[in-house]
């Protein structure tokens, strides 16, 4: 690099010089002459101190004014100078909020375009680093939204980024997380299998299920490479909705195919049995119109379900709802069921406190949902077994109960019974479609009430439902 020599440092210098060479080559001549004639002019000896005394005071005051001249030009530059240094500690460091530098007057040139430098460099940093800001608030927020879990890692596999959907997914929070190996954090060896996969290879897919919830996952591989280098990406997409409605339809083919199966396959047995001559037989072909007519009744009870179940999920349904005493919506049900379970052995009680208050209910659509569960305790009780319907208020719910010593329901069907055409094991058995607790269920949330079941299997079960109280004095 050329060097230069900048005027306003060497200024003062050069004065101090050009005032020594004043000094010694003009002014102390000079002295010397006048030294010299006024000597010879009064006959004395020549003095030369004095002369040279002055010349060297002059010379001397010239030079430490020159000094403290540059001296204080040298300490202004000097303080710029260490202003523009801490500015640059202060960029390097993401301090640039911090920097404000102001106009230096006086000051090199080469400093002031320095400052100028730095003071654009801080500003184009700031505008930088918010909008990068941005895109990440925006990227945060997306991924916050998103349904789908997502889990970023380095290449030696320590996590970079976790979302909301993947922390609830692993139950562990994003601090956390952050830095520990996906081991740690995914704790499955089918999804580390995956990441190791597709952090040096091709985009992967695997469907799993995960957890003690039995969540079914479609988990994909996605290695980043071109856009992050040495990172890949897991997505993980909640398929167990989507499983259980698959299984809500194979319930639903497979329970319907065998119901209608059965009828038909009777409808057509007796039909045969007519045509080959059961006819000519006024008896016998009376009893397998019976039949028939019995079959028919099977069928037209399946597509009403399905008819009133459609309805009820389309909120096509009418509901005629009034104010009315729990004790007379167990009454009019129990007292209907009472000779089908006398028919089967089973003992049907039915009990009610006097004391409660009124509900806003449909009559006819509870005793729908008492008949239906009243007959499900009757079907899967054992002769001598007992069946016992009550009532009581919980708060602001009256709860209806039936219960019964039957032979319950196994745990791994408690949360489904309520589904559509879903049947537990032991009632495959028998009839039904596996509609009718749908329904019930249906039934009772439209009277901004709940549904649910207690059970120990062979230790008899226990159905509840409630329906918010209407008190007397708030209504006519």
């Amino acid at each position: 690099m050329k060097m230069r020599i900048h005027s306003r440092i060497a200024w003062p210098f050069v004065l101090t010089l050009v005032l020594t060479l004043v000094v010694w080559l003009i002014a102390l001549p000079l002295l010397e002459q006048s030294a010299y004639q006024k000597a010879l002019t009064n006959n004395e000896p020549v003095d030369l101190s004095f002369v040279h005394n002055a010349a060297f005071l002059i010379s001397l005051v010239g030079l430490i004014a020159g000094l403290s001249i540059s001296l204080i030009h040298t300490n202004r530059y000097v303080d710029d100078l260490k202003t523009l240094t801490e500015a640059a500690k202060e960029l390097g460091e993401g301090k640039y909020q911090e920097i404000d530098l102001l106009p230096m007057q006086n000051s090199l040139r080469e400093m002031g375009e320095l400052r100028e430098a730095l003071q654009k460099t801080a500003r184009q940093i700031e505008d930088q680093i918010a909008d990068l800001s941005k895109e990440r608030a925006m990227l945060s927020a997306v991924l916050g939204q998103m349904t789908d879990g997502v889990l970023i890692a380095d290449n030696s596999g320590r996590v970079q980024l976790l979302n909301k959907e993947a922390e609830k997914l692993f139950m562990v929070n994003e601090r956390d997380a952050l830095g520990r190996s996906v081991v740690e954090v995914m704790r499955h060896h089918r999804l580390v299998e995956l990441w190791e996969e597709t952090r040096n290879g091709p985009a992967k897919t695997i469907t799993m299920e995960m957890g003690a919830m039995h969540k079914y996952l479609q988990v994909v591989g996605i290695p980043l490479g071109e856009d992050l280098p040495g990172r890949s990406m897991l997505l993980f997409q909640d398929l167990t909705q989507t499983h259980r409605l698959e299984t809500v339809r194979r319930d639903f083919v497979s329970n319907i195919s065998h119901e209608l199966r059965t009828p038909m396959a009777g409808l057509k047995a007796i039909s045969e049995t007519l045509l080959d001559g059961a006819l000519e037989d006024p008896v016998v072909a009376r009893n397998f119109v019976l039949r028939m007519d019995s079959e028919v009744d099977n069928l037209t009870q399946m597509v009403n379900e399905l008819l009133e179940l459609s309805r009820i999920e389309a909120g096509r349904s009418n509901f005629d709802f009034q104010h009315i005493e729990p004790c007379q919506l167990i009454q009019k049900p129990a007292e209907r069921m009472i000779l089908q379970a006398e028919r089967v052995g089973v003992t049907l009680s039915y009990d009610c406190p006097a004391d409660l208050p009124l509900v806003f209910a449909d009559p006819e659509r509870i005793s729908q949902v008492f008949i239906n569960l009243i007959h499900n305790a009757i079907k899967f009780t054992l002769n001598g077994g007992r069946v016992h319907v009550t009532a009581f208020q919980d708060g602001q719910m009256v709860v209806f109960k039936v219960s019964d010593n039957g032979v319950g329901i196994a745990q791994k069907d408690i949360t489904r019974i309520f589904e559509r055409f879903y049947k537990a094991d032991r009632a495959r058995a028998g009839g039904g479609t596996g509609l009718g607790l749908s329904i019930c269920r249906h039934i009772v949330e439209a009277h901004g009430g709940i549904i649910w079941a207690e059970s120990v299997e062979n230790s008899g079960s226990n159905f509840f439902f409630s329906i918010p109280v209407v008190y007397r004095n708030n209504h006519n």
